[in-house]
């Protein structure tokens, strides 16, 4: 056996080895879109996963084919609701508390870094009384 015959040998074993990882995903994808579809019933699921078990290849690429486009939609959608819930949890979750923040205040303006008139705005931003502002004061 010469080099360059085991070489591409390899070459052919990862090219093999990257389809079957591709198809596994892809495999993947269309049974987490299956189970998210909430239109299609538990019989029709069944089906689809029947075939998925005895004529896989096929089954997949008609899958993609018939509800690829849905498929990214249902996709989007999650991703989307996802990324809201994250934020509507870091807008939820708060940082300091309102004392915490006068105090911090109350050092500046003891430390002179400060003016009262200052404090007073970030002593107000602290109880919500006003928005706080674009850039704040350290």
């Amino acid at each position: 056996m010469t080099f360059w015959a085991s070489f591409w040998d390899i070459i052919w074993w990862f090219l093999w080895a990257f389809a079957f990882v591709t198809y596994l995903f892809a495999v993947l994808a269309i049974i987490v879109d299956l189970f998210r579809d909430r239109s299609v019933s538990g019989w029709v699921k069944a089906v689809w996963l029947t075939f998925m078990v005895f004529v896989p290849l096929l089954t997949a690429l008609v899958y993609l084919v018939a509800r690829g486009e849905g498929m990214a939609d249902r996709s989007y959608r999650a991703s989307r609701a996802a990324r809201e819930e994250t934020e509507a949890y870091m807008r939820a979750v708060p940082g300091n508390s309102p004392s915490e923040d006068i105090a911090k205040a109350k050092v500046l303006l003891d430390q002179g870094v400060v003016t009262q008139e200052e404090y007073e705005h970030l002593k107000a931003e602290a109880l919500g009384r006003v928005r706080p502002s674009a850039h704040p004061v350290h």
